[in-house]
């Protein structure tokens, strides 16, 4: 038996343990991933990084690398809705290849068409650029204890059998949606446990737009008389698909004979094709009552599971790992307080609840047509109504999808309220938003991005410390801050930003940035109690706000 000691011990080795680990590496600080895989993905689980995930990578430098995964970025995203490929289409969302679609104002980057069997390498390659991180696959949790001062954990070699000890500061199950860090932990998920049962099956076909007379799309839905009964995914954008098919509350297992002959049902014409994987699998609606006890953590699918339909979920999980991993290193580091880690749950919590819930309105919208049985002309080509019938249903059906393909403020638009270590201004909540989003600097937002030179962004001014950005020709003084950072050795930066754009939308002449990119305080002259505000924003003293009970996350979503 052999013993090390990371500071974090990372449990799952999926994207959300990768990005924890690479984070961490990225700020100095210790870790170890282990993963009982060996690091390969068969059944890619997501496909779409999103805007806000996009510009952590913008963060670390990897945005080629994301780019240059994999898929094919000239392929056209649109989304369709069809009864088969070579038979009628009722709507259809236009959207360019990922090489020509262009930044909203709102960000310096785009969301990004990067399955996880391409999306899982680049952040392994992220994770093991630092020095400070061990990847190792092919090895299991056996079991772990809290000792107050430091997490002990028994791992096992899956090959060799070999059992050995690892100690760490801090463990964090990013282990996926049966985690069993969560299990033994104890804590409870709320929710529905069976939206849908469903089949994923990964097929490859060379050239299968040549095989029906539709335009190319990255996703396809398919109604017929049933409703809604199955989706086609371009996983790559050349030969490779992913083909759901859609079922309901009662679990059954599809033989071959029956996945190919929906395959072909969906295509419209029979056609070879290979299938390289099948994947039952469970649509469920979930959030974890906690995501912390004691010095272990939970992050991604161990504390939220949701629909895809949306994409919310690896991007809800990369903002888990963002958030924690800055607080995680701050305590190590020994400026951060003992409340800042209590944050984690209390901004995270509330952003997994309404991003879930988002995502099971999308999947019910998807699946309306099984409430609201299509006109049965629709399917009827010698019916003389069939093409009206068509039309009206295509058009109602469009405008209620589109809410899920337009969700930038979802994205961008998510507010840390009510957090222990973020100083409330005043000002009241902003409306929540989905297909639009308001930039704003009110506390607890993500700080807005502007252009401040030909290629550089306020975006890339955060990451490792504190910014405290000053506005105007002739800024507030602020040394009496900066001397109370640097008394607690709390890293602190201050850049001064002019012009008419900026300062406008920034809204305040000071705005304090924490290392995450959110907004912790802002006004237009410092506090009378510096000290105060500093240790709140690191955590060494409570927030004012009183926690909010999960019970009361749920009823106000």
């Amino acid at each position: 038996m052999t013993i090390s000691s990371p500071s974090v011990l990372i449990i799952g080795g999926g994207p959300i343990g990768l990005t924890l680990a690479g984070d961490l590496g990225w700020r100095g600080i210790s870790s170890t991933l282990v993963e009982r895989g060996d690091g390969s993905v068969a059944q890619p689980k997501m496909d779409m990084i999103g805007i806000r995930s996009m510009e952590f990578c913008r963060r670390w430098g990897i945005v080629d690398w994301v780019e240059s995964a994999g898929y094919n970025r000239d392929y056209p995203q649109d989304c369709a809705w069809v009864t088969d490929l070579n038979g009628y289409e009722f709507g259809r969302e236009p959207f360019p290849a990922p090489r020509q679609e262009k930044p909203p104002v709102h960000s310096p980057q785009k969301r990004e068409r990067c399955p996880q069997n391409f999306f899982d390498p680049v952040l392994q390659r992220f994770a093991r650029r630092s020095p400070c991180v061990s990847l190792e696959f092919n090895t299991e949790l056996l079991d772990f204890e809290d000792k107050g001062d430091g997490v002990v954990a028994r791992v096992r070699d899956v090959r060799s059998g070999e059992t050995r000890t690892l100690r760490a500061d801090y463990l964090v199950g990013c282990d996926g949606g049966a985690s069993m860090v969560r299990q033994q932990l104890g804590i409870e998920m709320v929710g529905d446990a069976v939206l849908t049962y469903t089949t994923n099956i990964i097929f490859r076909c060379e050239n299968l737009e040549q095989l029906h007379d539709k335009k190319p799309g990255y996703r396809f839905i398919f109604i017929g008389p049933e409703g809604t009964w199955a989706t086609l995914v371009a996983i790559n954008g050349r030969d490779q698909w992913r083909f759901s098919l859609i079922g309901d509350a009662d679990k059954r297992t599809l033989t071959e004979a029956e996945t190919r002959a929906a395959i072909i049902r969906a295509v419209g014409k029979p056609f070879e094709f290979e299938i390289l994987s099948t994947l039952p699998w469970v649509r469920r609606q979930l959030v974890a009552r906690q995501y912390r006890k004691g010095r272990a953590f939970i992050a991604g699918d161990a504390a939220h599971l949701t629909s895809p339909t949306g994409g919310f979920g690896m991007n809800t999980g990369l903002l888990d790992a963002v958030n924690l991993s800055w607080k995680v290193a701050a305590v190590i580091d020994g400026w951060g307080g003992e409340h800042l880690l209590d944050s984690y749950e209390v901004e995270q919590l509330p952003v997994a609840v309404r991003n879930v819930g988002e995502a099971t309105e999308n999947l019910r919208r998807m699946l309306s047509p099984r409430i609201l049985q299509p006109d049965a002309r629709m399917f009827d080509g010698s019916d003389p109504a069939a093409e009206a019938a068509r039309r009206e249903y295509g058009q109602r059906y469009t405008e209620m999808m589109s809410r899920e393909w337009h969700s930038i403020g979802v994205h961008l638009g998510y507010v840390y309220e009510g957090s222990p270590v973020v100083v409330p201004d005043g000002t009241p909540p902003p409306p929540l938003q989905t297909s639009s989003y308001t930039p704003t600097t009110r506390p607890g937002s993500r700080a807005p991005h502007a252009w401040i030179g030909e290629t550089k962004s306020t975006l890339d001014l955060f990451g490792k410390g504190f910014v405290l950005l000053r506005f105007g020709a002739k800024p507030p003084a602020v040394d009496l801050l900066q001397e109370e950072a640097a008394r607690v050795r709390l890293p602190l930066q201050v850049v001064d930003l002019a012009g008419e754009a900026v300062e406008k939308l920034y809204e305040r002449r000071l705005v304090l940035v924490r290392p995450d990119g959110q907004v912790a305080w802002r006004g237009d002259a410092l506090p009378a109690d510096v000290a105060t505000l500093v240790d709140t924003v690191r955590g060494a003293i409570a927030g004012e706000r009183p926690p909010v009970s999960f019970d009361a996350v749920i009823a106000e979503a």
